[in-house]
């Protein structure tokens, strides 16, 4: 009997962890009764109950399993972390708050028999704020045009990805793994499932204008060269129109002497402008060495404090 490995990141999701867990383990039962299954939780250090009802929840079902972070890993760490300790024939990662809809899980299951390594859901439609999708659009679209590895559009991570995947997972060595990326990079046999995300069901989203921009920077300095050369060649492009400027005054100047005053303004607002563009660029910059430097201390993934059902 092949077994199915379900993986749910959580922070702080008190209201939603029973229910999922129950809408999970019915699927299996009534849609995938052929297959074992492990559904497991990975806590991000939650602190509204969260921890409490898992240990609940696992207690009533040895197939339900839990890993507590010692502390908050981040957004990134903790799901690519959780998704490396399933045993699986295949492992389904999926959000906590039932915008990712359950019945998502037979339909993957299908095409994993196929012989598809990784899917990955895609989100075609959203009951998010219309704002915040026409921006997220607009930024897949521009980050697939200044990136060398294939960007998947409206991919959150949510997707099946099979054991000799997760395999090649393991042996990654990246303190920062950006899963939307590596999924798209890494070349294995895919499929794009759409799906209509919902409005999450219970509790707070996690997620602010700061995560949003995290993720996008994480994405820019993980996948474009595009930055640090778009800053040469537009370095470059006014040092010359500078240079051109400059013997326009100069000559006009030297024609006009008397009524051609050179005044202050053109000079302040150059300045202004070249100083801003500088700091745009420095700040792309301090993100790549940011980047840079978290590879490069090379810290562990998680560190975990606690792990229930988990043998050996």
């Amino acid at each position: 009997m092949k077994k199915i490995s379900v993986l749910i990141p959580c922070f702080n999701e008190t209201d939603n962890v029973i229910p999922i867990s129950e809408a999970v383990v019915n699927e299996f039962s009534v849609h995938l009764p052929e297959y074992d299954y492990e559904l497991v939780f990975i806590d991000n250090y939650s602190t509204d109950g969260t921890r409490q009802k898992l240990e609940q929840i696992c207690s009533r079902n040895e197939k339900i399993k839990a890993i507590f972070n010692a502390k908050n890993f981040g957004q990134f760490n903790s799901p690519f972390y959780g998704i490396c300790q399933t045993t699986g024939d295949c492992t389904i990662s999926m959000c906590c708050d039932f915008q990712d809809p359950v019945n998502l899980i037979p339909r993957l299951v299908h095409e994993w028999e196929k012989g598809y390594k990784t899917l990955a859901a895609i989100k075609t439609q959203s009951e998010e704020n219309k704002i915040l999708r026409f921006l997220r659009s607009c930024y897949y679209k521009i980050i697939k045009k200044m990136s060398s590895v294939e960007q998947i559009e409206h991919f959150t991570g949510t997707g099946l990805y099979d054991k000799s995947f997760i395999d090649v997972l393991r042996r990654l060595d990246d303190p920062i793994p950006f899963m939307r990326g590596i999924v798209a990079e890494l070349g294995f046999r895919r499929k794009d499932i759409p799906y209509m995300q919902a409005k999450r069901r219970a509790g707070n989203t996690h997620n602010n204008w700061y995560t949003l921009y995290d993720a996008a920077m994480l994405s820019f300095t993980s996948y474009t060269k595009v930055g640090l050369r778009l800053a040469t060649f537009l370095g470059f492009i006014f040092a010359v129109l500078d240079m051109v400027f400059a013997i326009i005054y100069l000559v006009a100047k030297l024609i006009w002497w008397d009524r051609f005053p050179m005044g202050t303004a053109p000079l302040l607002i150059g300045m202004f402008f070249m100083g801003s563009i500088q700091l745009i660029f420095m700040g792309l910059l301090g993100e790549y060495v940011m980047s840079i430097n978290t590879r490069m201390m090379n810290r562990p993934l998680v560190i975990e404090e606690k792990r229930i059902n988990f043998m050996g």
